[in-house]
């Protein structure tokens, strides 16, 4: 125990007598000789002091000390002391390999140091043996624990778990926050490119990733809820808001990452407010997410000596390498935002500097358009072009950077907050660059807005030349809004699923308007067109029932479902109507046609106006089913009341003509009163789809 307390009672001893002092450098001067440790410009962390190493193992480098003259030359055959001065507590089998060295012509001697079996921090002193009351350097030395790897990659792999689970609760909270503001914001976008990118900005804020608003924007122009070039502003948007992300992550907000979770928790478990539960949950992803980072700092502690891995950030200074390992890391976990995270974590340990970020955040930025190339590869052309803008953007743009890296170095420091270290070490590189990725980051995208929007539909026309329309002969039988890809987000998918219904009802909408036409001028060439219109319709219903019973199977609220429930029944209703015409009405007209038979003047007139007031009451119900329009609801139950009235009106005079054996109105009388009922039981299909609109109104 003296011994190792030895060396620091005769430091304290010669501090209070003068005998030694200290200076900035980490050097001691006595007398004629003056001990330093040294530097190399080609090594880093030359004296071995402040190295990390696993448990049991000599310690990686050297350690070093050098002894300089009264003319700061290196001083040959210096008899130099190593000794160990401290060590971790219960540490076993710790020694130095030679604790007796001459100085080399250099002027340097050094030893290695065999770790215990104990994590911690081992100190060494080095000391003139001529002088022993003199000349005395302290060596600090980290002991990893031997399993070391393998934490590492745990809490890597764990602490990405945990951010990717934090953003996914954020995103979701934030989504169901903003309610159906979510639904329709992409898909009424203007052809303002200012609004288009404040849009982009936006949902790209609430759902945390510009990846999954650019996959929407391909779903949205494959389903023709809007047109390519509209997509390309929402695309520069995207990129303005996925930097938010990337600030709040910047915020050094880990210590308090387990108050947030558990006020979160409180929140979204304790309150019944829907609003207070969907804030609860977006602070639980936050403070989850912050968790996360916390785990995947501490175990990135390691590698701030870990010579391989500082050699490999040193080379991503090299722009090609950098973006490229930029781009596939961020491919692999489709999200720039979490390998943006990444980055500020490895920053928060002094392992990054700006300069090696910009290209990795290069990288990640085209890196991220791979998420929409995939989407859009089972898509229409048009879709296509919407992934291909957003990766020619991206590769355009980081072209332009490539040649202006150190400008833009300079540009992000100058915005960014500066070091109370000196700059250079792990301590300056930690306080500062987590905030200058972050507004790297936010200037590229800013800038890479301002050089695309002015010529929006310029490149616009470029990717349509490069990828054009392609005039193919497509199958018959298709949905075009319905995107499974969709499925998770319920808000979205069922205003796709509505989409699709009411392409099925203005189809039947057809069907009853043509039907008409054979029994009043006995020409049957409409009847393949209305099967036609019928075979969709059935086949719409399958694929709409299909994919709202999928919707359904996610994680829904009773709005959700309420909803779900009424796009099933209005898709019944009009399925109903097709059928009516299919296998009522289209028999009866083939006979008709072929027959010699005619309606009176009379009887026809009011076959045409009940058709007339029927089509009228369909329009109503699509018109009523489209903008949830409840007055318009409640007008139609009481139109419904008002044209059976007119039907049994109708039906007296129809046998007031029978009775005077008016010979067409004999003739056709089944007819007539079969088609009148077809009518009836048309208008009643139309209008129960106000009354189920009524019906679930009221429970909201």
């Amino acid at each position: 125990m003296f011994r190792r307390i030895y060396p620091i009672l005769m430091l304290m001893i010669m501090l209070l007598f003068g005998h030694v002092s200290w200076s900035q450098n980490d050097s001691t001067v006595y007398a004629k000789y003056k001990l330093i440790k040294p530097t190399s410009n080609s090594v880093p962390n030359y004296s071995g002091d402040l190295q990390t190493q696993t448990a049991l193992l000599n310690t990686n480098r050297p350690i070093r000390v050098q002894v300089l003259g009264q003319e700061a030359l290196p001083i040959k055959d210096v008899h130099i002391k190593f000794e160990i001065v401290s060590t971790p507590k219960k540490g076993e089998d710790f020694r130095i390999i030679d604790t007796l060295v001459n100085t080399d012509y250099n002027g340097i001697a050094e030893t290695n140091l065999k770790l215990g079996s104990e994590e911690g921090m081992y100190e060494i002193s080095a000391q003139l043996v001529d002088y022993p009351q003199s000349n005395f350097l302290i060596y600090k030395i980290f002991a990893r624990k031997t399993n070391w790897v393998f934490l590492l990659v745990a809490g890597l792999i764990g602490g990405l778990g945990l951010f990717l689970l934090g953003m996914t609760m954020m995103s979701d909270g934030m989504q169901n926050a903003a309610g159906d503001k979510m639904r329709t914001i992409l898909s009424q976008i203007t052809h303002n490119r200012i609004i288009a990118v404040g849009v982009g900005t936006f949902v790209t804020m609430v759902i945390q990733s510009s990846s999954a608003t650019t996959v929407m924007l391909v779903s949205f122009v494959h389903s023709k809820l809007m047109k390519f070039r509209q997509s390309i502003g929402v695309i520069l948007g995207a990129g303005i808001g996925t930097t938010i992300t990337a600030q709040l992550i910047a915020f050094k907000l880990t210590d308090y990452s387990l108050f947030l979770i558990g006020i979160g928790f409180i929140l979204n478990s304790f309150t019944k407010s829907r609003n207070l539960r969907n804030i609860g949950k977006t602070i639980l992803g936050f403070g989850i997410l912050f968790f996360g980072m916390h785990i995947m700092s501490d175990s990135m502690f390691p590698l701030r000596s870990f010579s391989p891995f500082i050699d490999f950030i040193v080379k991503l200074e090299n722009p090609f390498l950098g973006i490229l390992v930029g781009a596939i890391f961020t491919a692999l976990i489709q999200s720039s935002s979490a390998f943006i995270g990444i980055m500020i974590i490895l920053a928060t340990q002094g392992l990054l500097t700006i300069e090696a970020s910009i290209p990795l955040l290069f990288g990640a930025n085209i890196g991220t358009a791979i998420t929409a190339i995939l989407a859009g590869i089972k898509t229409d052309r048009e879709a296509k072009q919407v992934a291909l803008a957003h990766t020619l953007i991206k590769v355009i743009v980081v072209l332009i950077f490539l040649f202006w890296i150190p400008q833009f170095v300079e540009i992000v420091k100058l915005v960014s907050p500066k070091s109370s270290f000196s700059e250079g070490n792990f301590n300056s590189l930690a306080e500062t660059v987590p905030r200058q990725i972050a507004n790297a980051h936010t200037v590229f995208n800013i800038v890479l807005t301002c050089l695309i929007l002015p010529f929006i539909n310029l490149f616009g026309k470029m990717v349509e030349k490069i990828l054009p329309l392609k005039q193919i002969t497509e199958p018959v039988l298709k949905t075009v809004y319905l995107d499974y890809g969709m499925v998770k987000n319920s808000s979205l998918a069922l205003s796709l699923a509505k989409k699709e219904t009411l392409r099925m009802g203005r189809l039947v909408q057809n069907m009853t308007g043509d039907i008409i036409i054979p029994y009043l001028v006995k020409k049957i060439e409409i009847i393949d067109d209305i099967r036609q219109n019928e075979e969709e319709v059935n086949f719409l219903r399958d694929q709409i029932n299909d994919y709202i019973l999928k919707v359904t199977r996610e994680n829904l609220n009773e709005e959700r479902v309420n909803e779900s429930f009424q796009l099933l029944y209005t898709v019944k209703e009009f399925e109903q109507i097709a059928d009516l015409v299919a296998t009522n009405m289209i028999p009866k007209a083939m006979f008709w046609s072929s027959s010699n038979f005619e309606f009176s003047k009379e009887g026809k007139k009011e076959l045409i106006d009940y058709h007339t007031r029927t089509q009228k009451q369909l329009s109503r119900a699509l018109e009523v089913f489209e903008n949830v329009n409840l007055e318009k609801a409640k007008a139609m139950k009481v139109k419904y009341k008002q044209y059976r009235n007119l039907e049994i009106e109708f039906e007296k005079q129809h046998f007031e003509r029978l009775r005077e054996e008016i010979m067409e109105t004999v003739t056709s009388s089944k007819t007539h009163v079969e088609l009148m009922t077809f009518l009836r039981a048309i208008n009643g299909h139309a209008t129960n789809i106000a009354r189920i609109l009524l019906k679930w109104s009221n429970k909201s």
